[in-house]
């Protein structure tokens, strides 16, 4: 436990599965402290991880959360909003307004919880990341995205104020926009699927880590409202049909 005090205290929403699991074990292997609030396990995680069930809908339990962290280590510094309903697109003639407040109640409002509940952790410290996860749907986007591009484009627009709002606090607050990160089965991706990115590949969870962990680095103070734009180059890309 006191050795944990000494550490750095990370915050990771959603960090069960996916990239927030490559974020959670990659912040452990740095010896930062790790506190993964996410709804269920989709990885197992290392041993001195901590896991708290969160349901990001839900105030009470994210309030919970944070209540059980200030009790076991007295404060956080580096809060990174990962979690997210991730993988829905539907017609805009189907998608019902229930799904459409699910997607915008965990990737937005969510990340706005956890921030409100973050900044009163991290009073006293000298030092605080918000690191907010959007995309690159933000900006550009398919067919029958507008839930996810939604809730994408407000976290990148809440960044942008609250770096403003938390100017005369130690808390620097920035986003990272994901293209394609690819989780899983990279080897199964086609020639195609690569070389249409500028950089030649698709990206990979460590991508989207390196660059957590360069904002997390308390030497990089003087970067806020960044929105760090991770594709390969895809969206300076242009394309002509």
């Amino acid at each position: 436990m006191e050795k944990d005090r000494l550490k750095k205290i990370c915050i990771i929403t959603g960090g069960a599965g996916g990239i927030g699991y490559h974020l959670s074990e990659g912040f452990n292997k740095k010896e930062y402290k790790v506190i993964v609030l996410d709804i269920k396990k989709q990885e197992e995680l290392s041993e001195d991880i901590d896991f708290i069930k969160v349901d990001l809908r839900l105030e009470t339990e994210i309030k919970y959360a944070f209540s059980k962290i200030t009790e076991k280590y007295g404060a956080a510094h580096i809060l990174i909003n990962n979690g997210a309903i991730s993988n829905f697109n539907k017609n805009i003639e189907d998608i019902s307004i229930k799904e459409f407040d699910d997607v915008i109640n965990v990737n937005l409002r969510g990340s706005f919880i956890c921030c409100k509940e973050f900044i009163e952790v991290n009073k006293g410290q000298i030092y605080g990341r918000i690191i907010n996860i959007a995309s690159t749907r933000w900006n550009q986007n398919e067919a029958n995205w507008e839930a996810y591009g939604a809730s994408k484009g407000g976290l990148i627009s809440m960044t942008n104020t609250l770096a403003i709002s938390l100017s005369k606090t130690p808390i620097t607050v920035n986003a990272i926009s994901p293209g394609w990160i690819q989780v899983n089965n990279y080897g199964s991706l086609s020639e195609t699927d690569h070389s249409q990115h500028p950089s030649g590949r698709v990206g990979i969870p460590r991508d989207i880590l390196n660059a957590c962990l360069f904002l997390a680095d308390t030497e990089n103070d003087f970067i806020n409202a960044a929105n760090l734009v991770i594709d390969g180059g895809m969206t300076k890309k242009m394309i002509y049909e």
